[in-house]
């Protein structure tokens, strides 16, 4: 079975194969964040970017930018990092707002 995941994969080491699996999982966190925003969206009738949008984009993108480091890929690595710094800041504001509201009570 491991052998046909290797070959699968096209990698030749177990650690390989633990990399690939990480990569792909990570892909699919990252992919969550459309399929929850949509749902939020399709629920609300109008466009809507919930908060788990955010926590997904964030794992995701630390993911894949483990990844991408993993694998010596700079065009990756470049493209997750922005990415990262813009979902930090949506989750940063979005703890701003809550402490702000809970303040005013």
């Amino acid at each position: 079975m491991l052998e046909a995941l290797m070959g699968f994969f096209k990698v030749t080491s177990t650690g390989e194969l633990i990399w690939v699996i990480v990569g792909l999982f990570a892909q699919m966190l990252f992919s969550m964040r459309f399929i929850v925003q949509w749902i939020a969206s399709e629920k609300e009738n109008r466009s809507v970017v919930p908060e788990a949008f955010w926590w997904f984009s964030i794992v995701g993108g630390l993911t894949l930018f483990a990844y991408a480091v993993h694998r010596g890929d700079p065009v990756f690595m470049l493209g997750q990092s922005l990415g990262i710094v813009v979902y930090t800041r949506n989750l940063w504001l979005i703890y701003a707002e809550k402490r702000a509201a809970a303040a005013k009570l």
